[in-house]
């Protein structure tokens, strides 16, 4: 499955920042990660500080999925809305799983700066904001529920939000604890930083053969290789789909762009993340080297030829849309791609063991939280390695 297309801006933007062999030798570990993109990366930090013989393998080179097409913004607020969620699964778990999303903005923090990272991560604020006025009766309800539950949210209405941003809307939630970063950048100096901490790593090696025993998963390579290893863990998205059987999130095709360099961009602007109320909903945020970044325009994904072909058509859809929210910004559109992500029913990711597969864990963080899932999942995956029970991997099972 092709989950990107045209060249994104982080893998412009970065260039080549390492380059790794393909495997070529039979080889034995104690755990192995299929997927170097940013949750593979993350995982393998886990891994490899929980002092576990690691091994990660990609078929692609290192971030080139669908890392390199996120955008990277980081927020606590699930797809769902609390209160929706909170009919799902119940309030509990609901106000826990947004929690856990926050405390993992700050938790990749923390991992950015202990390996000394220059991927950018930044602290900013959220705007979660209406975009006709049927959505402010119901985002208003959020906005109580959220406030009851102890997040740091605030009402702004129409006249504040013009006054603050610049920006036509018909009122909105403005969060704290957001962020963003360049996952590309980040995923490629998680894996540099614990190679020499005695990782593995191995591209252009693909699975060609798995057989999941009693104790131990052996693989074959479409290098010839075999891996002998006590567990295995799937780090790759929306490609997962091609491994667990039954249907678990139904793939989206989704648009990005960036625009030129900006001369001026307003802090308020630079300092806060943006998404609507629509359906698909719009979002946007700013990069560190002054580019407005906008992306949305979900369709049902089909095949990605279909999802190529309306790359133009969605860039000039995203281009009025920013003109109409900010007429007085100049977006002139430098990059433009589009890429394949995945919605589950509640907006939750899996995490954790599937019972058809033995000694094996997934961590599939799906929708607009990837990044945030992925820090849990890691998290998770390595207490589960260490026979610890987690509270989450109930509300993030296989079969829920």
């Amino acid at each position: 499955m092709d989950i990107r297309s045209n060249e994104p801006f982080w893998l412009v933007n970065n260039g080549i920042l390492n380059a790794y062999p393909s495997l070529r030798k039979d080889m034995v570990c104690d755990v192995l990660i299929v997927g170097a993109g940013i949750t593979g990366a993350l995982m393998a930090h886990a891994c490899v500080g929980a002092g576990f013989h690691t091994v990660v393998i990609d078929k692609r080179e290192v971030a080139n999925g669908s890392t390199s097409a996120t955008t990277s913004m980081l927020q606590y607020e699930i797809d769902v809305p609390l209160y929706e969620l909170e009919k799902l699964i119940g309030e509990v778990g609901a106000i826990a799983s947004y929690k856990a999303c926050r405390n993992a903005i700050d938790r990749l923090g923390r991992i950015a700066e202990d390996i000394k990272s220059d991927a950018g991560f930044t602290k900013k604020d959220s705007l979660y904001f209406a975009n006709t006025t049927k959505d402010v009766k119901w985002l208003k309800q959020e906005f109580e529920k959220r406030l009851k539950a102890g997040f740091e949210v605030q009402w702004l209405d129409a006249k504040q939000i013009q006054a603050d941003y610049d920006l036509k809307a018909e009122g909105g939630i403005l969060s704290k604890d957001g962020a963003s970063v360049d996952a590309f950048r980040l995923a490629h100096q998680l894996l540099n930083y614990n190679q020499k901490r005695k990782l593995e790593i191995y591209d252009k090696t693909a699975l060609k053969k798995v057989k999941y025993l009693k104790d131990e998963v052996l693989i074959e390579t479409n290098t010839e290789a075999k891996i002998r290893a006590k567990k295995i863990i799937y780090c790759t998205g929306y490609e997962s789909t091609q491994v667990i059987p039954e249907k678990i999130v139904k793939l989206k095709s989704t648009y990005a762009m960036v625009s030129e360099r900006m001369d001026q961009i307003p802090s308020s602007l630079n300092n806060t993340l943006f998404w609507n109320t629509d359906n698909p909903y719009l979002y946007m945020r700013t990069t560190a080297d002054g580019r407005l970044l906008v992306g949305g325009e979900d369709e049902n994904f089909k095949n990605a030829t279909l999802r190529d072909a309306l790359l133009n058509k969605k860039e000039e859809k995203l281009t009025k849309a920013i003109h109409k929210l900010m007429p007085k910004t100049e977006f002139i559109t430098d990059f433009v791609w589009c890429g394949t992500f995945g919605e589950t029913k509640d907006g939750l990711p899996y995490i954790g063991p599937h019972p058809k597969f033995p000694n094996t864990y997934f961590c599939l963080g799906f929708g607009g939280n990837g990044i945030t899932f992925s820090v849990i999942g890691a998290d998770m995956i390595v207490g589960m390695l260490q026979n610890e029970i987690d509270p989450f991997a109930y509300f993030f099972r296989f079969g829920r």
